[in-house]
């Protein structure tokens, strides 16, 4: 007779299982309480099942434990086991939900000694490896379902599981970017103070050089105004009174002991609220010098540097650490700080400057506090002759990006390369969208049944049917995609997206699928975000898609760069016709003065200026090259129009082009969301909070939902 089979069942709850391995950076699952039956392990002899009758409650649990086996393999490649091993995963015990090394460990240590702790940055578990299988066998049967307290108080619930290995594959060692120095401990804890207490954030708001409060830290400026939407200065003018006293000193000091090599000319002064960041950007190459150097004070801080191959290097700068910027780092990488109320640190070295390895063995949490950053600059006065032409806005010889100078002119530029063509357009366009997106779904099928949604801007309604439990409603501006819906017998209207005629708070969630990025100025983006929020209920979700610039990530081509399969033929007609329109296309008219743009809140303090866009006169608009990397951010993507469209295959992120077919070619305007752009513009509205940011296939994605 065989001897009976235990067979552990592990019960996670409802709420964690759902996204692991899909987590965001710094998300986390929260549970403000549990029944006793999810507290601990189902233990069922095999040849007395029928015996055991499962109550409603575990038979919910063990469902979810199949689920979460399978999400954990699906999207993490991990296999658990059912029997007992040396090494466990901890499911919501993970530097991506709070939870830190320091709060982790003395739990798991109870239950014996603990051989290793692997913590992998940004997820939501972790991997314990015990001297025993004995005291692996413990911390399962006494740590599941135990409930902790996370580092910001919120309860959540650990659930353990058995797996044949704790490993993970750790990041190779990393240099600092060429170019780039931190130096500790640059001044004192008395000067530090002085200059703290020095910037009066309640002074009058005429001053000059003080700049209304953005929406995610405050700014003021010296010697010259920082312009956030192109990372420039208007050197013609200066402000008056130059650079505070208290910083003479200072830089002398510094000019003296080598540290710098030029004396600034320009400061700005930011405040950043714990939770909140600046997105990857460079400084324009044309109107500082080489050096820029930044000064952290308050409070410590990880700063992420981005080569333009994608390789990034975290790198903790210390309070009272100057980050001194030259050359290659300066002019080629991109900076930025993730917006998060945590940072991942190594656990033995704490706030000490230097790369963030990939240590797992090494890795734990630091609590964000305020941080004042003074980072001076040297105007530049002459043309940039740096070694890096191709990012150098002085050297580059395309024709750099126009922007439309009031929300009269963008009005008229989407009227045109937008409105008008999408009417033209409509049933060629409608033959390629007949493929959902994964994503999309399960943004959906996940909202509660009876839910009302949405869709503002839902073309020919492809994602109005995907959910029968749901209520749904769509609009766009075109007439003729409007009238497809209807022909399915879904509810659509025409309308505006800055203007949707539905009731404030009405709605429990809504989608935005490519529409944001046909807005021609950030006012204008900005006011269509702050629309889906008024439809929102509170505590309603909306999820947001735009194009993205990188269709190139962490080394992975993008499915619309990916079918770049055109015979020599095909290219030869694209390229006919882009040098027929001389890869520029005339805006409009000259429209002199106009309208002012609506009161939206000002997104001057997101930085897309890592793409290289840049503020000109001129009104002309690059053409792009369909299915290759984008060379700006706002450009005009050409249709090739197919007059009895049949089933196209679509050949961009959301597929437009199904056919090159001759025929007409419409040319459809289009700003791409470089990294980080999309959160920063998120972070000017008030009363949300920003759930989840992802990249998919070419497409940077939020879920935000309304507080």
């Amino acid at each position: 007779m065989a001897a009976p089979r235990r067979v552990d069942v592990l019960v996670p709850s409802a709420a964690s299982w759902d996204r692991v391995g899909e987590a965001a950076e710094g998300e986390s699952t929260r549970v403000v309480r549990t029944q006793p039956e999810s507290r601990r392990s189902i233990a069922m002899d095999s040849n007395h099942q029928s015996n055991y009758k499962l109550s409603k409650t575990e038979k919910k649990f063990l469902r979810k434990q199949i689920k979460a086996r399978h999400t954990l393999l699906r999207h993490e490649g991990i296999e658990t086991v059912s029997y007992a091993t040396q090494s466990l995963i901890v499911a919501n015990g993970g530097l991506g939900n709070r939870v830190s090394r320091n709060q982790l460990l003395p739990v798991l240590e109870k239950c014996g000694l603990v051989d290793a702790l692997l913590m992998p940055p940004n997820k939501p578990y972790s991997f314990v490896r015990y001297k025993t299988v004995e005291e692996s066998k413990k911390a399962y049967d006494t740590l599941n379902g135990k409930v902790i307290v996370d580092d910001l108080g919120q309860q959540i619930i650990l659930y353990l599981n058995f797996v044949e290995k704790a490993q993970w594959k750790e990041l190779g060692l990393q240099a600092l970017p060429p170019g780039l120095m931190v130096i500790e401990d640059i001044i004192s804890s008395e000067d530090e103070k002085m200059l703290l207490e020095s910037v009066n954030w309640t002074e009058d708001t005429d001053n000059q050089n003080f700049q209304k409060s953005l929406k995610h830290r405050r700014v003021k400026h010296f010697g010259y105004e920082f312009h956030y939407e192109n990372n420039h200065v208007d050197k013609d003018k200066p402000l008056p009174g130059g650079l505070p006293d208290i910083c003479d000193s200072i830089l002398e000091k510094w000019l003296k002991e080598g540290f710098i090599k030029h004396k600034p000319d320009q400061l700005t002064v930011n405040q950043y609220e714990p939770g909140h960041g600046i997105p990857a950007h460079v400084d324009t190459h044309s109107a500082f010098e080489d050096e820029i150097v930044s000064l952290s004070l308050g409070s410590e801080i990880v700063m992420d540097f981005k080569h333009p191959d994608g390789v990034t290097v975290p790198i903790m700068l210390p309070c009272r650490s100057l980050l001194v910027m030259t050359g290659e780092s300066r002019y080629l990488w991109t900076h930025g700080i993730t917006p998060r109320k945590f940072d991942t640190i190594q656990a033995s070295r704490g706030p000490k400057s230097g790369i963030i390895t990939g240590d797992v063995e090494d890795l734990t949490l630091s609590k964000r506090g305020i941080r004042t950053s003074f980072t001076f600059r040297k105007v530049r006065q002459t043309p940039c002759n740096c070694s890096y032409p191709l990012v150098c806005d002085s050297q580059m010889k395309e024709t750099p990006t126009s922007f439309p100078e009031s929300d009269k002119e963008a009005s008229q530029l989407e009227q045109e390369y937008v409105h008008q063509v999408y009417e033209e357009i409509a049933r060629h366009f409608s033959s390629t969208r007949h493929t959902p997106w994964p994503h999309i779904v399960e943004f959906l099928k996940a909202l509660p049944s009876g839910s009302l949604v949405a869709d503002i801007g839902c073309g020919n309604g492809k994602y109005l049917g995907i959910n029968k439990e749901l209520y749904m409603i769509g609009c766009d501006h075109s007439q003729n995609l409007v009238d497809i819906c209807r022909e399915k017998h879904y509810q659509a209207l025409v309308c505006d997206a800055l203007a949707v005629p539905i009731r404030s708070g009405s709605c429990d969630a809504c989608i935005s699928i490519a529409v944001i990025h046909h807005f021609a100025t950030a006012e204008r983006r900005v006011a269509a975000l702050q629309e889906l929020v008024r439809l929102l209920r509170p505590g309603g979700k909306a999820l947001i898609y735009v194009w993205a610039m990188e269709q190139e990530y962490n080394k992975k081509k993008s499915k619309y760069l990916r079918e770049n399969r055109i015979s020599q033929g095909k290219k030869e007609e694209i390229s006919n016709d882009t040098s027929v329109q001389e890869l520029l296309v005339k805006q409009m008219p000259d429209v002199g003065n106009q309208d002012s743009a609506p009161s939206v809140p000002s997104i001057n303090d997101f930085q897309d200026r890592g793409c290289n866009s840049r503020k000109v006169t001129n009104s002309k608009l690059p053409i792009h090259t369909n299915r290759t990397s984008f060379h700006s951010q706002d450009l005009l993507v050409p249709w090739h129009l197919k007059e009895n469209p049949g089933k196209g295959k679509s050949i961009e992120p959301f597929g437009p082009l199904g056919s090159h077919d001759p025929g007409p070619v419409f040319h459809r305007y289009y700003h791409v969301f470089c990294e980080g752009e999309m959160e920063a513009a998120c972070q000017t509205l008030s009363n949300i909070s920003i759930l989840q940011s992802y990249y998919d296939q070419g497409n940077w994605c939020v879920i935000l939902q309304k507080v």
